[in-house]
């Protein structure tokens, strides 16, 4: 677990065990962390011969998430998408936010041979995803309850949670971007709010190191949805999904989903620009930690450096 001390990570295995302990009084307890924690406490858990994946949270809100996820994860499963069975959401019986669910007998699906066979299979299954109706627009919309905070409108989600014009802002004073993309983008985000279709599910983070397969490269579930939101489809998992590929890459997912090239060449701009304005936060934290070095190679990024098929001007 990257950033963890070894004093937190021992008493949240004690937490993990009094939490399995109350659900399986009977049973002969297994528990060990797992890697890849970056927000979560993650640890295996072997109860008998049933092997599970329990996450823990230090912090109190991360409650939603885990409903979100599981609401997420069941509409999924309705439609066909292989996702983890999820056992149980709750912050009762320890005090913090915790999910359990069945373990996936596979692979993180990365550095698989089988890789553009996979990532065909996840372009299709966004398209499927995307199927899904919602209602409200962001983190907040079909399993939750409140109702004065949720976003009503596309245009209030850009504006009150994604923070569109904030994140350009940061982009312009970071000088990440040129002033000449800076106004397609601003210009472009007026016509984005006048979008008027109906929202659907979104995963947030439709990748391969979110997926697991098998030997052989067939997909056994998509995991760690807690980043899924109420979006206007194909969007934002379609920029989030093609940005780290390699060209090859890219068509695969494409060709997954069903999108054709005259389709992607209207979806071309705000593609980019929700690529683009995602960079915003991990640039911020970037300036505040200083990190001079890293945020060149992002300036460069940003600015077309490594645009090998077009001009940008």
């Amino acid at each position: 677990m990257e950033g963890r001390s070894e004093k937190d990570i021992a008493h949240f295995s004690k937490l993990a065990r009094q939490l399995m302990k109350h659900h399986f009084p009977k049973k002969t307890l297994k528990i060990s962390p797992l890697g890849g924690g970056l927000t979560n406490y993650v640890f295996s858990v072997g109860a008998g011969k049933t092997e599970m994946v329990v996450r823990i949270s230090d912090l109190p809100e991360k409650i939603h998430f885990f409903q979100k996820e599981q609401w997420a994860v069941a509409r999924a499963k309705e439609k066909g998408i292989p996702v983890p069975q999820i056992l149980e959401v709750g912050n009762d019986i320890i005090p913090f936010p915790y999910m359990i669910s069945n373990k996936i007998t596979g692979e993180e699906s990365t550095h698989h041979k089988n890789r553009l066979q996979i990532i065909r299979e996840m372009g299709r299954y966004a398209a499927v995803l995307h199927t899904i109706p919602t209602k409200g627009f962001g983190h907040l919309f079909d399993w939750s309850q409140n109702t004065l905070s949720k976003n009503q409108t596309w245009k209030d989600y850009l504006q009150c949670e994604l923070n569109a014009d904030a994140r350009l802002a940061v982009l312009n004073r970071h000088k990440m971007i040129l002033p000449k993309i800076s106004r397609v983008i601003k210009k472009e985000l007026i016509n984005i709010r006048k979008w008027r279709q109906s929202p659907c599910l979104h995963h947030g983070d439709i990748r391969l190191k979110n997926t697991m397969v098998d030997k052989d490269g067939k997909i056994l579930a998509i995991i760690d949805w807690e980043n899924c939101v109420s979006s206007i489809g194909p969007f934002w998992d379609t920029s989030i999904a093609l940005h780290d590929l390699s060209i090859e890459a890219q068509w695969q997912y494409l060709e997954g989903y069903g999108m054709k090239s005259k389709q992607l060449l209207g979806y071309a701009l705000p593609l980019k620009i929700f690529n683009i304005l995602n960079y915003a936060p991990v640039i911020e934290k970037l300036s505040m930690e200083k990190q001079k070095e890293t945020l060149e190679h992002y300036r460069a990024r940003l600015k077309g450096a490594l645009d090998m098929f077009s001009l940008l001007s």
